[in-house]
């Protein structure tokens, strides 16, 4: 039976991650009262962290390095810093390690940088300092349009004034180049396309494929220009530094809340049911930080909905499932290259030739059998992970998108990781002392947004960006339905720890409800989604 919730805030916030969180700390710096309803027993999402290996030794459960979340100004401007959240950097931020026993290192002097590519081919070094170059021109620019509403108007003209009609031709080309051709483009040497390619990589884009070179270029220039740092303390800063901004402006968390339908009435969100039955009315907008899927399908109901969208749901593409393992050491890692051992973040298992192979094994949706595997040695970027002389240390594979997987070949992929690292470090095996296996059940579990276990809302592929994030459409957080917003990883500009989704779903619910303005907002949007799906 249902039964009234005891408040009607302005705003109900479905899910407490990352995004939900962002969204609901800028309604509430607008004056508005704010509920958020996570469905687990904590808030966070996958920003989180705990002891599961061994005592001591502390794990981020799902991500670990932000460089993303470092630059973002939707994360500066909440000022997080005063609420605990502080930062730290390994010495060097990346290494790509060989097949060869070479290793690329990125470190966050260029100098040091250019020094490391020097050694794959003469004038590298300078290349990456031009590539670099290239980057801080635009780097503003750039972060702004990533992190604000689509269409990024404003940032797009500032790049056309600073670059010219010429420039901004030439970064258009470099933004839609694959990574592989781009590495042969800016380097001769094996060491800068490692760099990029082993960034991009940690997309579910083939070296190949279009955008592939955007990524990898904005990830490794982001380690040039601010490293990957790491919360000081572990992820799980994020989140609380989130949480106690919120609660401290008055908003509130409610955990354990699990929303099973948006209502609506008249073609308008009034507010959600719990699966407990308790009925939250929202005085002015809901906004959802779950996957887009689970939004339309499960949450508004297909009735509700156009019948295009619904059908453009069909060709929703998630990214690859994830296998994470984390490891409690008892020394640190025993690399055979000792450049390694410096770097917060190991790129692991492949060339250039070896990932387009890994990509083309997840392409026909087979357990790749030599896998790349991203390792973080979090004692090395922050020595309160585990104890004095120890490692705490995880590193995750991608595997083709599926919901179920079987025990046996889990545990056989497992292996394979481990090989790789023991190879690259002997001894490695010897000094385990404690491990965590988290599949992609267990990864969706924790985090019900993690759909079999995809890290990032949504594949990466130009066909799923911008306006065709999630489907085609406008590519903005305004939905069909009147005063519901999509906050989640699945809307532009996707997956990342940098709150841009959170943060433009808020704005179009504050659009949408200014008083002079927000009559002409909503019948501008409802005519163009008639538009685009009728």
């Amino acid at each position: 039976m249902s039964r009234i919730g005891a408040a009607s805030p302005d705003a109900i916030v479905v899910g407490a991650g990352h995004n939900g969180l962002v969204a609901a700390n800028l309604l509430v710096d607008a004056g508005w009262d704010v509920l958020v309803l996570e469905a687990t027993g904590a808030p966070g999402g996958a920003i989180r962290s705990a002891q599961v290996t061994a005592p001591g030794y502390l794990s981020d459960l799902y991500s670990s390095f932000y460089p993303i979340g470092y630059a973002s100004p939707v994360l500066r401007r909440l000022g997080l810093d005063q609420y605990g959240l502080r930062w730290r950097h390994a010495p060097d931020v990346l290494a790509h390690l060989l097949p060869d026993g070479r290793a690329a290192v990125l470190n966050r002097d260029p100098a040091a940088t250019a020094a490391s590519l020097e050694t794959f081919a003469a004038g590298d070094g300078e290349r990456w300092l031009a590539a670099y170059g290239d980057w801080c021109q635009v780097a503003g620019p750039m972060l702004d349009a990533i992190t604000t509403p689509f269409p990024p108007v404003r940032s797009s003209l500032a790049l056309v004034r600073r670059l010219r009609v010429a420039g901004a031709l030439r970064l258009a080309r470099r933004l839609v180049t694959p990574v592989r051709r781009l590495g042969d483009e800016l380097f001769t040497g094996a060491g800068g396309t490692a760099l990029l390619a082993g960034c991009a990589l940690h997309t579910d884009l083939a070296p190949e494929e279009v955008g592939s070179g955007a990524y990898g270029w904005l990830l490794a220039m982001l380690g040039q220009q601010v490293g990957w740092p790491v919360p000081d303390g572990g992820a799980q800063r994020i989140t609380d530094a989130l949480v106690a901004r919120l609660v401290d402006r008055g908003g509130q968390i409610r955990c354990g809340a699990r929303v099973d339908r948006v209502l609506t009435a008249r073609g308008r969100a009034m507010g959600v049911r719990a699966e407990d039955g308790v009925l939250w009315r929202a005085r002015r907008a809901v906004l959802a930080d779950v996957p887009a899927p689970a939004l339309y399908l499960d949450l508004v109901g297909v009735d509700v909905l156009p019948p295009r969208l619904a059908a453009d749901l069909a060709n929703f593409r998630w990214d690859g499932s994830t296998l994470k393992v984390d490891w409690a050491l008892s020394a640190p890692v025993p690399w055979r290259n000792r450049a390694v051992a410096t770097a917060g973040t190991v790129h692991l298992g492949a060339d250039l030739d070896g990932l387009t192979g890994y990509a083309a094994a997840l392409a026909r949706g087979e357990v790749p059998r030599d896998p790349f595997l991203l390792v973080g040695q979090m004692t090395v970027a922050d020595p309160s992970h585990s104890p004095p002389g120890t490692e705490s240390l995880w590193s995750y594979t991608h595997l083709p998108f599926r919901r179920r997987w079987r025990v046996e070949e889990i545990a056989a992929q497992v292996q394979r990781m481990e090989q790789v690292l023991e190879e690259a470090a002997p001894g490695f095996r010897a000094l385990v002392v404690g491990r965590h296996v988290a599949g992609p059940a267990d990864l969706e579990s924790g985090d019900p947004s993690l759909v079999g276990g995809a890290l990032g809302g949504g594949t990466s592929a130009a066909h799923q960006q911008l306006f065709f994030r999630p489907i085609p459409g406008l590519g903005r957080a305004d939905t069909p339905v009147d005063r519901l917003f999509l906050a989640s990883s699945s809307a532009h500009p996707g997956g990342g720890v940098h709150g841009a989704p959170g943060a433009n779903a808020a704005r179009a619910a504050l659009a949408r409800d200014a008083a002079l303005t927000g009559g002409v907002y909503a019948a501008a949007v409802s005519a163009a989604q008639r538009a685009v799906y009728r």
